[in-house]
């Protein structure tokens, strides 16, 4: 993964999420928790790194749209509902949430049948960024990043060197939304419910992600961000787990069109 400090030319006017606690001990019973605040910076290389002429990947459903929401929170902090609209910015989307009184929004990423999603709570969700990788056969991960205020998708090639399942360490190389090149190191680790991630690509990153059959979606930008993997159903619904960096659980979601 690779976060740049340039400035985009479009920005997704996301309305995003300030720092909250994982958990809180006077939960509402509609209200979504969101994962505390922290930062993370990435830096750049110049490899050979994967390129493509793609936009967002549709598969069976365009997701773009209104949904209502219904889902539990992390850690048996109780359910909560409330209303998603999900729209398309060029190569992301932005998915903006409404639950028990708070907003929350983010940048999401797909693949075939699968969505990642970096979320925060409330105006400004700046440094929030997510990664969707499939696993491939060979075990290397083939990856697409997004960062909240870049409409430009960013590609990701995680070579095994070693290691069994997912866990392991990997030679990555990528391209930046921006068109700049980079490589460097990836380490995965399980992690309770999920696999923590490290990227070393000059500076470190780190990540938290769950698995879905052969693809992985995590999180990246400090414990401020959370993020979401959603499988799209057959009907359109968008069936999802959600979590952070802190997560010792997994929250889950199920977003229904209207």
């Amino acid at each position: 993964m690779n976060k740049t400090s340039s400035k985009p030319t479009l920005v997704i006017c996301l309305s995003i999420i300030a720092s909250v606690g994982l958990a809180c001990n006077s939960l509402n019973k509609n209200e979504r928790v969101s994962p505390a605040q922290s930062n993370d910076t990435r830096s750049t290389d110049n490899p050979t790194a994967p390129t493509s002429t793609a936009s967002t990947t549709t598969g069976s459903h365009e997701i773009a749209g209104n949904y209502t929401i219904t889902g539990t929170n992390e850690g048996g902090g109780g359910s909560y509902g409330g209303e998603l609209k999900v729209t398309r910015r060029d190569e992301v989307y932005q998915f903006s949430w409404s639950s028990g009184g708070r907003t929350y929004d983010g940048v999401g990423v797909r693949t075939d049948d699968n969505i990642a999603v970096a979320f925060t709570e409330g105006s400004d969700g700046k440094g929030c960024g997510v990664v969707l990788y499939n696993i491939a056969s060979d075990g290397s991960l083939e990856g697409k990043a997004g960062y909240w205020g870049v409409n430009k998708s960013e590609l990701e090639i995680a070579t095994r060197k070693s290691g069994t399942e997912l866990e392991g360490t990997y030679d990555v190389v990528g391209s930046a939304p921006n068109g700049t090149e980079y490589k460097g190191k990836l380490s995965v680790n399980k992690a309770g419910v999920g696999y923590s991630f490290m990227w070393d690509t000059g500076t470190t990153t780190n990540g938290f992600g769950v698995r879905t059959g052969n693809k992985v979606a995590a999180g990246l930008g400090g414990k401020q961000c959370g993020f979401v993997s959603y499988e799209i159903k057959s009907d359109g619904t968008l069936e999802g787990k959600w979590g952070g960096q802190s997560s010792t659980s997994i929250g889950t979601e199920i977003a229904k069109r209207k």
